[in-house]
Formats: C-alpha cells, structure tokens, sequence
C-alpha cells in the first residue's frame, strides 16, 4: 500500500518551511512593536462556540466544518478560523478584568480547517495569522489595525496591493437593510441558486456573498448598505474614512463586500492582491469589527477589531510579485574532515564552533574532500575549515573565507578558546 497526505493538505518540507519562518517571524516582530502577545488556543473546539459565533447559516457552519462527536459523546470540531477560539479564551480566562491592559491586544497564527474542495491557495488545513484588539469603540483602532496588516505585507515585500472597505453597521443598520434587500431579492427568487434561496429570509446578507453566477447578476445592482447606515454608525464609518485620510492610506469603498461571518458589525475591509495570477485567491487579508461577539458567548458588551491572513496565500502572493525571501539558515563555518583518524577531532571542532555562538556543520558521511566542499559551497558556507591527517599531527587547522577566498592556518588551540576571534580576523581579510 502507498500511504500519501490526506487530500488537501500538504508537507511543508525543508527548503519550503523557511518561507513559512520568515512570514510568521515577520509577523511576530511588528504585531510585538504595535504591542500584541501571542495566544495559543486548542486546535479543536465545542461544536457550540463555533456555530454560535460564525452563524448556522454561513458556509463554514453549514457545510465545512470538521465535526465530530468524541468518545464522551461531546459535538467537537476542528477549528475553521481563529476569532472564534480568542473570543471563548477571552470570556473563559476573564481577559476583560482590570489586571488586563485595555484595550487587550492578542495575535495568533496555527492551522485551520475546512472541508472544501481543494485549490491553489485554498487547502482543507491551512494557516492562518490573525490579530484581535478588545475593548475599544475608538474608529482608530479599527484604522490602526488595518495600518498594521498593510505595514505587514510592505516588510514582506509585497507592493502590489489595496484596502478595500465597508461598513455593516449595527443592529439599526442591519436590521433596516435586511428588509430592503428582501424586498429586492423576493422578485427575483426563483432565479437564485439553492443556497441564496434558503439564505433569503435566514439570512439574507449571505446572498451578497455568494461566488454563483446566477446570484451574482443580482448582487450587482442591489441597494447599498451604506444607505441604510444609522446615525452612529455612518459617524463611525464617515471617522474611519478620515483617519484613512489623515494618514494617506489608499482605500475603495465596496458596498457590497460582507464578508463570509456573521459576527461582523461596523468596519470590514479586506486586502486585496493585484499580482500577476492570483485570479480568485486576490483577498490575503480580510477582517473587521465584532462589538457583540463577546457578549454572544457569555461575556460582558466588549466590542473587537481584528484580521486573519492565510500563509498558504501570501506565500503565493510573494511568489506571484517575485519577491526574494532572505535565507533564514545562514552556515557560518563548515569542517571538512579528511581521513578517517580525523573524525574525533572534526567533531570537536564543530562543537566548539557551535559553543561560541555560530551555525557549523561537517562532513559525517567520509565522502572525498572534492564533495565535502561542494557542499559547503551549496550550503553557503562562510568559512570552511580544512582537517586532514597532517594538520591533525600538527595540531593545526586551515580556514578558508569563501568570499575572500583567502586561507590561514590557525593551531586547533585557538578554535577551541577563540573561535570568535578566529571569525573576526577572516572577516578582515574580506575587507
């Protein structure tokens, strides 16, 4: 029998994998320079918090979740996406009390899963990084937040980009315009797809998301939210705009754009790719405010701003723009060991290198030193430190700069005491 991956995942093999390092590295450097911490939650969750936070009605509910019922008969699932976990953490760890900083700014990044039908950029395991602020009304968060994800994709490289925005109001708001949208949908029902025509009086903003075609016609010329938009919600929407203003952020305003979860309120925006061959996978980054999440899962009114952004797409999207991702595995020296009697020794040179602070590796596998220094070479080796069977007797090693190309001899002593000095004075020769 041949044993393969589960359909759609994939091996994130070395070689691949330090793309990934430098994304989430990237990532956990500026979320920590605009004061967000890490948080961990379980891979899976109560079916419940789930479906009571993304809505029965959405996709993810209705038809993708990785759901199960465990050996104590509980309804678990693997997790969909990541606002949902934070918001349960948030409530169970009483995050909200007054030991905590306000507003309280946490990031995440781990898989997800959905049971969808697998392609470029969509996969049943994925990953995502996400942020969540909690606390806070003011609209600059909800602009600080997306100042922060653009700011993410400029350090990775990525340029050919732009924010999109929305509002979806409150409650008033929601509630006026999903009449209106009834009552533009209702004549045109019996040509919806299947799903737009039981989402119609479930849900009726869930039309608007739809990728059918047939639904698609529709949503084209249906009424604008932002027409409906409350007196408090347009000031906090007409605020959002300044602010964009204030600090010459680009941005097109969709008035159609929902979002795929029904916890959204107010700001929603998404980041959208405009590099070449991105085609249905251009969202890499999406988000938006949740002022009732929180106490939708049993905790006091705390409203929320956040985003979540899919690694498996932004590599594509570093891929599609060209970008180089520096090496994250840098080799400062590489032994080469010649003769079997120099062994022991190589290997405590390669400690000793090693105890000093800097990457080293050597030849274990008694190849020629022909091979052993294309691998070094390959490998981007800094400094490559010759041991043959004479230097051993002469208690002496030889190093070579790779750059400079230029070699010395040092005695075996000077590597095991000062092998940082031994560094530094090869690092002059390059000069």
């Amino acid at each position: 029998m041949s044993y393969q991956r589960p359909k759609g995942t994939n091996d994130i093999l070395p070689g691949e994998s330090e793309k990934w390092q430098f994304v989430e590295e990237t990532a956990r450097l500026l979320f920590h320079d605009y004061q967000y911490s890490e948080i961990r939650t379980p891979i899976f969750e109560h079916y419940e918090v789930i479906a009571r936070s993304v809505g029965d009605t959405t996709d993810i509910v209705s038809k993708e979740m990785y759901d199960f019922f465990d050996k104590g008969d509980r309804h678990v699932t693997l997790r969909p996406e990541g606002t949902a976990p934070i918001v349960r953490s948030f409530v169970e760890n009483k995050l909200y009390g007054p030991e905590y900083a306000k507003p309280y700014k946490t990031f995440y990044m781990g898989p997800m899963f959905r049971y969808e039908r697998p392609q470029k950029g969509r996969l049943r395991q994925f990953h995502q990084i996400g942020v969540e602020a909690f606390g806070s009304v003011n609209p600059a968060t909800d602009v600080e937040t997306m100042a922060m994800a653009l700011d993410f994709f400029k350090q990775l490289g990525i340029q050919q980009i732009r924010l999109v925005i929305n509002s979806l109001g409150d409650k008033e708001t929601r509630q006026a315009y999903r009449q209106a949208l009834i009552d533009y949908l209702v004549p045109h029902e019996a040509e919806l797809s299947e799903d737009s025509k039981r989402r119609l009086h479930e849900n009726p903003l869930r039309v608007l998301d739809s990728k059918d075609k047939r639904d698609q016609k529709f949503v084209a010329d249906a009424p604008s939210i932002l027409d409906y938009l409350s007196e408090p919600a347009k000031k906090h929407f007409d605020e959002v705009i300044k602010m964009l203003d204030a600090l010459e952020i680009p941005y097109e305003v969709d008035a159609n754009m929902v979002r795929g979860l029904d916890y959204y309120t107010h700001t929603i925006f998404e980041i959208m790719s405009d590099a070449p061959g991105m085609g249905a996978q251009a969202t890499i980054c999406a988000g938006g405010r949740y002022d009732q999440l929180v106490e939708e899962l049993g905790g006091p009114a705390t409203p929320g701003f956040g985003f979540a952004l899919g690694i498996e797409r932004v590599l594509l999207t570093l891929a599609a723009e060209e970008v180089v991702i520096p090496a994250m595995n840098e080799l400062d020296a590489y032994v080469v060991s010649i003769g079997e009697s120099t062994n022991i020794e190589a290997l405590k040179v390669v400690q000793a290198i090693r105890n000093f602070g800097f990457s080293a590796d050597r030849d274990v596998m008694q190849r020629k030193a022909k091979a052993q220094f294309k691998t070094a070479d390959k490998a981007g080796a800094k400094l490559v430190l010759t041991l043959g069977e004479d230097e051993l007797e002469q208690g002496i090693i030889n190093v070579k700069s790779m750059a400079s190309r230029k070699e010395k001899s040092f005695p075996l002593t000077k590597i095991y005491e000062d092998f940082s000095g031994v560094y530094d004075e090869m690092s002059m020769l390059e000069e």
